[in-house]
């Protein structure tokens, strides 16, 4: 029986290459997504070819608790029990501090960091009693070295490397693996639509002097997911090409 992954945000850039590198490695997805895209998503399914075996759309909106909460106990009861969880979902809203909006701090903080509280909290009992799980979290390199313009963005990526690092003591003993991965600037389409003169002075700031891609990414996730990563908890890997070493 194929091992299932929730994986939220997950007709995104990030999410998309990841679903697709979970789909081959033969795990069956559960594609979050925010319910008002509903039109969205299963345009998404559609153009991607996958079958119902392979892929199950879910919607959920991350930000609110109870709805998970909810939401996620009818999915237990109906897939029996989820394997990986790959919190994925995020947002910018970028600006300086100084012109900050509590709104815009709120929607990053709410989406990028509350979700995990939201998402992993009604499935952690579940994996810490049935062991061999994996929670993996796709933080950011500006959570490592903190951005202008990005407070919001920088504190939310940060807090979830503290919650990552917290809750692998607390899935240890259970057999339930915590890490987080840290991507630098990724190729995805909304990365690629900036300025081309902007997007240049990004990638000559890079020591590989390209972006990486979402593949690549992906398969940091395929890798935290597997069996073979069973004895690494609590760590943060880096795959920004040199930008930020530690």
């Amino acid at each position: 029986m194929s091992k299932k992954v929730l994986v939220t945000g997950a007709n995104g850039g990030m999410g998309s290459a990841i679903t697709e590198a979970l789909v081959k490695k033969g795990y069956r997805v559960i594609a979050s997504y925010y319910p008002k895209i509903e039109a969205e998503a299963k345009e998404w399914f559609k153009q991607n070819n996958y079958s119902d075996d392979q892929v199950r759309l879910f919607p959920l909106d991350v930000t609110d608790t109870a709805y998970c909460k909810e939401a996620i106990a009818t999915l237990l009861q109906e897939e029996g029990y989820i394997d990986v969880l790959v919190n994925n979902a995020g947002i910018t809203r970028d600006t300086t501090f100084k012109r900050m909006s509590v709104e815009q701090w709120n929607d990053v903080i709410n989406t990028n960091l509350n979700s995990l509280y939201n998402v992993t909290h009604p499935l952690f009992g579940a994996m810490c009693e049935h062991g061999n799980a994996r929670i993996i979290n796709i933080t950011s390199v500006n959570g490592l070295k903190g951005q202008f313009g990005q407070t919001n963005y920088s504190a939310a990526k940060a807090g979830m490397i503290g919650f990552t690092k917290a809750l692998a003591a607390e899935g240890a003993r259970s057999g339930v693996t915590v890490n987080a991965i840290a991507p630098g600037y990724t190729g995805t389409a909304m990365v690629e639509a900036i300025k081309p003169e902007i997007l240049e002075g990004i990638k000559a700031e890079v020591p590989m002097k390209r972006l990486a891609r979402p593949a690549e990414i992906a398969a940091a996730v395929t890798f935290l997911a597997s069996d073979e990563a069973a004895y690494i908890t609590g760590e943060t890997l880096s795959v920004n090409g040199g930008l930020y070493m530690r």
